[in-house]
């Protein structure tokens, strides 16, 4: 039963710990938590040992041969070049078209001046970049470690956290390492895990918020149980919970996470509602009168303080460059465009440039060989090429007549087929059995997915769908779980279901094996980049 439909587990006016009897308090405080909170794995050094072991995995994968190719892929011919502008100057300028050889050959062969003397007009927000710089500053500018160092280490962090979090969800550690090695072996995470492009970092921070959003409801509702069974009256208004430091947490990555890209800015009322629903389901549960009230206004208050402002500090802080320079793009609008406004210039010439960024990406419509309809993303029905050499352009090693390199931004297909039949699944266990985990999970994939559908008609692409991979992962990861059954299931249901989400993983690890390849630009024949592209649509 969930905790949102239980019933009150105080009668109005009790007042638990009354008779100071410290073990009845503990006692009480613990019935109250297991009621709110429910089971929670124990197994500390697992608890632990486990995700690292499978975070290790994923980061050999991500780092191996992590400057492959020695060449700007796709988009990193913008993103890598502003972050080192970012290192020069503090904002982008404008990058140099040279020719024979090309600005992105002189800056990979070791070349850094490439840039002009102007800023330049660029559409997405600074984090992003200053993360991909932190890189460049590390191992040099021109250094494809050093443009990728970043991605990698977020995107082997990410597996980290997913499974903690899946831990934390599941109350298995074993259900948790499930989730980070589907992860780790998911083609998506690992392209972008490998190229120094932006939307690996939305992915990574938007986790990270998932992930604070969710420590939260576990550690307010025992903070609650803790301060009821100490005698708290839980009529009226029911006990205040203090500052809560995760939703603090979850507001800073929540702001960096539309700093990376103003996609991320879904997440925010996506997560904000859904923590605001977990108190309101706490309150009717201790018995609160006029829970639904108390939680809307007290909790959905205390919300928006504790997480809106951190927000948008944190997105203007990725603007600190920006605004400390007098050479940024439209930095001086406010100047050339006086108004009696109380508003500082700084801020009305940042919102002139977002309103500029803004009607670029409401208006972009140029046709692109590899663009995609948001409908096919889940089933995989466009990958996007970001790089590809053939016999022709050069490619050696792989002893036959015909070679081919490829670095294909394509999602694993057992997790992404399996997690797209898996979505059904949750939707049923949120609606009718009122499941607060398919509920979150379903959360973050709307967040990260279904905005793009108000943009059919624009120029967008599959990798966006990075965004989201943690929650398509999440999402597969509850079914096995299912199937897997309840700790305290007969031994008989526990096999066959352990069998069968054994070998949906090993499914997944033998689909990685396979394309790995295509994923990484390992030098195969050419036939073998065929055999990989199982769909007409892939090519």
């Amino acid at each position: 039963m969930s905790a949102a439909l239980a019933p009150p587990l105080l009668e109005p006016h009790s007042t638990p710990g009354a008779d100071g009897d410290q073990e009845a308090q503990e006692a009480r405080r613990q019935a109250l938590r297991l009621r709110l909170i429910g089971h929670q794995a124990h197994d500390r050094l697992w608890g632990w040992l486990g995700p690292l072991i499978v975070t290790l995995i994923g980061g050999f994968v991500r780092f191996w041969h992590l400057d492959r190719p020695h060449k700007l892929v796709f988009d990193e011919t913008y993103y890598v070049k502003q972050a080192a502008s970012l290192l020069k100057v503090g904002y982008e300028l404008v990058t140099l078209q040279l020719k024979n050889p090309s600005t992105d050959d002189r800056f990979a062969a070791g070349n850094p001046n490439v840039f002009g003397t102007t800023a330049d007009f660029v559409v997405h927000p600074p984090v992003g970049k200053w993360m991909i710089s932190i890189g460049e500053l590390l191992f040099g500018t021109t250094n494809p470690w050093g443009w990728r160092f970043s991605s990698a280490l977020c995107g082997t962090l990410a597996i980290l956290m997913i499974a903690r979090i899946g831990r934390r969800l599941f109350g298995s550690t074993l259900i948790g390492c499930t989730a980070g090695l589907l992860l780790a072996v998911d083609g998506q995470a690992v392209v972008h895990s490998r190229t120094g492009l932006l939307d690996g970092f939305v992915m990574f921070w938007a986790l990270a918020a998932f992930g604070c959003i969710v420590n939260d409801r576990f550690a307010a509702r025992d903070r609650l149980a803790r301060r009821i069974a100490e005698g708290a009256p839980v009529e009226k208004f029911g006990p205040g919970l203090g500052v809560r430091w995760w939703r603090v947490a979850a507001g800073l990555c929540l702001g960096l996470t539309c700093g990376v890209k103003w996609s991320g800015i879904w997440f925010v009322p996506a997560f904000g509602l859904m923590t605001v629903l977990w108190d309101v389901g706490a309150r009717r549960t201790v018995g609160t009168r006029g829970w639904l009230g108390v939680g809307l206004l007290r909790d959905g208050l205390s919300a928006f303080v504790q997480i809106i402002p951190i927000t948008l500090a944190a997105y203007l802080a990725g603007w600190t460059g920006w605004f400390l320079s007098s050479g940024g793009y439209q930095r001086q609008w406010a100047t050339q465009h006086p108004s009696s406004s109380w508003v500082p210039d700084a801020l009305r010439s940042l919102w002139a440039y977002h309103e500029a960024m803004y009607r670029f990406h409401i208006t972009l419509e140029t046709p692109h060989a590899y663009q995609s309809n948001p409908w096919s993303w889940l089933v995989l029905g466009r990958p996007t090429a970001f790089w590809y050499q053939g016999k022709a352009e050069g490619v050696r090693g792989c002893g036959t007549s015909d070679c081919a390199r490829a670095i294909v931004a394509l999602g694993n297909p057992v997790i992404w087929w399996g997690g797209t039949m898996a979505i059904f699944v949750l939707v049923a266990a949120w609606l009718f059995m009122r499941d607060w985990r398919a509920g979150a999970i379903l959360a973050g994939l709307a967040a990260g997915y279904l905005p793009w559908f108000n943009y059919q008609q624009r120029t967008i692409f599959s990798f966006y769908a990075v965004a989201f991979v943690p929650f398509v992962v999440l999402a597969l990861t509850y079914v096995l779980a299912l199937g897997l059954g309840p700790p305290d299931a007969s031994p008989s249901r526990r096999l066959v279901g352990a069998g069968a989400a054994g070998l949906v993983v090993v499914f997944a690890v033998a689909c990685f094996a396979w394309f790995y390849p295509v994923w990484t630009a390992e030098v195969i024949s050419r036939l073998g980049w065929s055999d990989r592209m199982w769909l007409r649509s892939w090519i």
